[in-house]
């Protein structure tokens, strides 16, 4: 009998043709791209899922229930959108975004929530092309491009509108009914989970990025003309600088992704502060962040709610700090060599520094370029904020320049995960090496213009940073379970003597606080306070220096 060679076979013949010819109706379609996004685009998901069933000694039952309610869950929704001349376009998207969250959240183990879709709609080109890799487009390759690309060639098979409908509306029955009795029957395991460990629902792909997008959208068509409160119109200073004999200045350095525990200030065993350990500097060991990306970080910051008050929709609606001070008379200036200052410098003077590196990457000592010339052209109190690129990731290598590049070998790639854990956490030193350097020449700035000011420094950065502690990378995860890493951030203060004596400050006072625990909710009063501003926005209860003055 002769044997049909392998590619005669009807098997193999049925394979090859499925997949270059692909035929079947809309409901087998659903259920095929369901398994697959079940399958393959939801690894994170199913690898924390793992590691919760271990801490709660979860049975396998309560696992396959959960693989069988995501997919009828999934079919369930991709019903809806099965008819003609909308199911394609729709799938094919959808495959797109899952295929890259998949990356993302694979690589850098990060979660997409709303802050985290907001922080990528705000951030600069130059910012996202650091996240672009050969791997980014192997997952758009697999995942995306070429699912798409089968979904597109399908010939999808239709039996009349009436009995599509009747089709859809089954499935979408049976999906539902799945649904259901897979929670009754696990009803406490699930309530459990849901209970104990609720950002899971973040890791589901493509369904988190969906809702997070549409979220934001929503926001934006619903807010209309966006119209500002102002809040301490009664601000004033209450000592003029006329009678105190110098004008205050007050540079803030707001730092992005420097973690505390990586300051040599705070114990850390490399000497990444060299040049601030030898200023008379103040170091707060414990100051904790309102968020975990400068999306949440810096309005939160800025604002007067505090972390536990705060949200969005108010801080859009109501001005900031800079606002109050400069309703106090104090002049204002807010220089950026970062992606923007979201929404906190919107009324007030502001200087984009990255547009003078056209080219390439400007470093942070931009921020100083000409500002001796603001200064000497200054007519009263001054408050300067310079928003820094420092340790913002994962280009790490790109915030040092060479001469900074003390920790060697470092990693120099955006693939973080590929790097041996002490190249990458050189990259990272390197850059608070720089910012070190960067807060030093602040300092001799300030010395320089103490004839003319009572000269101060405040450092604190927006948020931490993770460097691969428990696979996470970067930052941006949910408060509630983000590591200390991504919340515990420095602060350092520096003062002219002339600048406590002038406005009555007791330095010893202050050096009692160093251990206090802080957070971010200080800044608005403290600033305000340091200022020697009247207002009824101050809350002397969070103003670090208010129990300190003479």
């Amino acid at each position: 009998m002769a044997i049909s060679p392998p590619s005669e076979h009807p098997i193999f013949k049925g394979v090859r043709g499925f997949i270059l010819h692909p035929a079947m109706n809309s409901i087998q379609l659903n259920l095929l791209i369901s398994l697959l996004l079940v399958l393959f685009y939801n690894n994170s998901f199913w690898a924390e899922i793992g590691e919760i069933s271990a801490q709660s000694q979860q049975d396998r039952f309560f696992l396959g229930s959960i693989f069988f309610l995501l997919l009828a869950f999934f079919n369930g929704c991709l019903s809806l959108v099965s008819f003609k001349y909308i199911l394609k376009p729709c799938l094919v998207l959808l495959l797109l975004i899952a295929s890259f969250a998949a990356y993302f959240m694979k690589t850098y183990g990060v979660m997409i929530d709303q802050s985290m879709v907001k922080t990528v709609l705000t951030t600069d080109l130059e910012n996202i092309s650091e996240l672009l890799s050969v791997k980014m487009l192997y997952y758009f390759v697999v995942l995306g491009l070429l699912p798409s690309l089968f979904v597109l060639r399908t010939e999808i098979r239709r039996k009349g509108f009436v009995r599509e409908l009747f089709m859809v509306s089954g499935t979408v029955l049976m999906s539902l009914v799945c649904i259901v009795l897979i929670l009754v029957l696990f009803y406490k395991d699930y309530i459990s989970l849901g209970r104990n460990y609720n950002y899971v629902r973040h890791l589901i792909n493509p369904v988190s990025s969906l809702y997070a997008a549409g979220s934001s959208v929503k926001k934006n068509l619903a807010g209309g003309k966006l119209m500002v409160r102002p809040i301490g119109e009664d601000a004033r200073v209450g000592k003029p600088w006329q009678e105190r004999g110098k004008k205050n200045l007050v540079i803030l350095v707001v730092g992005e992704a420097a973690r505390a525990q990586n300051f040599s200030l705070n114990g850390y065993a490399k000497k990444t502060n060299p040049a601030l350990e030898k200023e008379d500097v103040l170091n707060f060991t414990s100051m904790d962040s309102c968020g975990t990306a400068s999306s949440v970080s810096l309005p939160c910051m800025f604002s007067h709610f505090g972390r536990d008050a705060f949200s969005e929709y108010k801080a859009q609606r109501h001005e900031g700090l800079l606002d109050v001070l400069s309703h106090a008379g104090v002049q204002v200036l807010w220089r950026d060599n970062n992606s923007g200052c979201k929404g906190v410098c919107d009324r007030v003077q502001t200087e984009n520094m990255a547009n003078l590196c056209p080219l390439g990457e400007c470093q942070d000592m931009v921020l100083l370029e000409g500002i001796q010339q603001y200064l000497d052209e200054s007519d009263g109190d001054t408050v300067i904020v310079l928003h820094q690129k420092g340790s913002y990731g994962p280009g790490y290598y790109r915030r040092s320049p060479p001469e900074f590049k003390t920790f060697l070998p470092e990693c120099t790639t955006n693939q973080l995960q590929e790097c041996r854990a002490e190249e990458l956490v050189n990259a990272y030193d390197n850059t608070i090496l720089y910012t070190d350097y960067f807060l030093a020449q602040v300092i001799e700035l300030l010395k320089t213009n103490s004839g003319q000011f009572n000269t101060a420094m405040l450092y604190l950065s927006a948020y931490g940073e993770s460097l691969g502690e428990k696979n996470i990378y970067l930052h941006g995860l949910p408060y509630v379970i983000a590591p200390d890493e991504q919340k515990h951030v420095p602060f350092i203060l520096w003062f002219a003597t002339s600048f406590l004596e002038g406005n009555g400050f007791d330095r010893a006072c202050l050096q009692k606080k160093l251990n206090d625990p802080l957070s971010h909710d200080t800044l608005f009063h403290s600033v305000l306070g340091l200022m020697g501003v009247k207002t009824v926005m101050l809350d002397k209860e969070l103003d670090i220096f208010a129990d300190c003055r003479r």
